[in-house]
């Protein structure tokens, strides 16, 4: 990387920190994990900056690149700790429920507002694309057109994920 790209890649940093870590916290729900998560978006971003094409807004291929890290993150996690879990229990068969995080969001701890929390931890338990469409919709505040883009899906098919996810959080609430 030269020097101009350095340069741009310091002023993609001042620009997304904020909009990055604030994502990654939706996905992981845990400020540590959402520092390594953005660590992570901006090493990557670092990495390939010469590679993006303008073939999208760079917000939006950086919205891309944090949802792939955070649901990547998630995965490692629940893998590394089933495989604790199972080894301290020698047991095969375990309920989902044991592996979800604790849930440490600054706002939800500050407010204490347990259908909120409730409402999240379900939001959480959602499936992969389920969840980032919420997500990106709903607390994100974007456009389907703006998620689709993000997601690489239809408008359409990401009101179908939408419409799903309303239908199963109201099932599990």
């Amino acid at each position: 990387m030269n020097i101009i790209n350095t340069q741009i890649f310091d002023e993609i940093y001042d620009k997304y920190k904020d909009l990055v870590f604030n994502l990654s916290l939706q996905y992981s729900q845990n400020v540590q994990d959402a520092e390594e998560i953005t660590q992570d978006v901006f090493v990557k971003i670092y990495y390939k900056i010469d590679s993006f094409r303008n073939e999208a807004t760079i917000k939006t291929w950086i919205y891309r690149i944090t949802v792939n890290q955070s649901l990547d993150f998630i995965k490692h996690k629940k893998r590394k700790r089933r495989g604790f879990i199972t080894s301290l229990l020698g047991n095969d068969k375990m309920n989902e429920d044991h592996l979800l995080p604790d849930f440490d969001h600054p706002g939800i701890l500050m407010e204490q507002d347990e259908s909120l929390k409730r409402l999240m931890q379900k939001i959480y338990q959602l499936k992969g694309n389920q969840k980032t469409v919420i997500i990106l919709l709903k607390i994100e505040g974007l456009s389907q057109k703006k998620v689709a883009e993000i997601m690489k899906l239809s408008v359409k098919s990401v009101d179908s994920l939408f419409q799903r996810a309303k239908i199963n959080l109201k099932k599990s609430l």
